[in-house]
């Protein structure tokens, strides 16, 4: 049967634990897999990006393999040919999907009609990726992710939704610090609880000092994320304000907690530079990690 990745929910509690550990052994020898040889995969970015880009179109040739890159605008979706259609004829060219994007809808229509495994590397609703990522990067950091606290504190966005679904999975208490009105959807709540695992559990709150006591990691991510509405920025910004991650909000967590952000960052709105690059940050690390925890997942789906 063809795996999918679109929300995380589809690994189980071994193979996750399974692919964080194959990605340090990546991470230790980079060339040491050919899983992709012979095989060309199809990146298709219908938004702007570094990371994920560079993270998949590298990680493909270091397996071995051919990335095809494709934006949205040199395909015929942007002349109305339906996610259906394109899924059908992509699937006959190559042996795996990665599709960057907008809303959520057309990545699990590629996947129900595609006959190769389709990977979900950003929508509005999840960025699994991004979270096996932040994953990896806690399993350094401490050992062990099984027990650890881990404090999401801004807007209950995509990245919010998919630290709940992968780190509820994987043993992890995920408690997200947010405006009643930015909070992630109740689904993507009630998605991560029910394959919760271990110590796992996803909780929501609004007091971003009751989420970091505790944690052994504060996450920050950007304030205004592409796609929401400029106009809506002034006042994003002034709910979001209480919810900086500063020096003061990570001395409410454990002396040993660390700071997360996917990028890109914007220091002195939600986090500061004093963060960001100060000794307790482990965002370049978890940049880094991009590659090596997406080497894993790619190995794992064309098993």
């Amino acid at each position: 049967m063809t795996r999918h990745f679109l929300t995380g929910a589809e690994l189980t509690r071994g193979e996750l634990t399974a692919l964080i550990d194959r990605a340090v052994e990546l991470k230790a020898d980079r060339l040491a897999s050919s899983a992709l040889a012979g095989k060309s995969v199809a990146l298709v970015f219908e938004a702007p990006s570094t990371r994920t880009r560079v993270s998949f179109e590298v990680g493909v040739a270091e397996l071995g393999g051919t990335p095809v890159l494709l934006r949205g605008d040199e395909l015929q979706v942007s002349r109305g040919e339906s996610p259906r259609d394109t899924a059908l004829v992509l699937s006959r060219f190559v042996h795996l999907i990665g599709v960057r994007t907008g809303d959520h809808g057309p990545v699990e229509e590629l996947a129900e009609h595609g006959t190769v495994p389709v990977v979900n590397m950003l929508t509005r609703d999840h960025h699994p990726c991004q979270a096996l990522a932040d994953l990896l990067t806690l399993h350094e950091r401490f050992g062990r992710l099984d027990g650890l606290r881990l404090a999401y504190v801004g807007d209950g966005n995509n990245v919010a939704a998919s630290l709940m679904v992968l780190g509820a999975k994987a043993g992890i208490d995920v408690v997200v610090a947010t405006p009643p009105d930015l909070a992630p959807t109740a689904a993507a709540v009630e998605l991560a609880n029910a394959g919760a695992e271990g110590s796992g559990r996803a909780t929501v709150v609004t007091d971003p000092r009751e989420a970091a006591a505790g944690a052994h990691a504060l996450y920050a991510d950007v304030w205004v994320s592409m796609g929401d509405d400029p106009g809506e920025a002034a006042a994003r910004w002034a709910a979001l304000d209480p919810y900086r991650l500063d020096d003061a909000l990570l001395g409410a967590a454990r002396d040993d907690a660390i700071a997360l952000h996917c990028l890109p960052a914007h220091p002195g709105e939600e986090i500061t530079a004093d963060v960001l690059y100060g000794p307790r940050s482990a965002v370049w690390d978890q940049a880094e990690n991009r590659l090596h925890a997406q080497k894993a997942l790619l190995e794992l789906l064309v098993a």
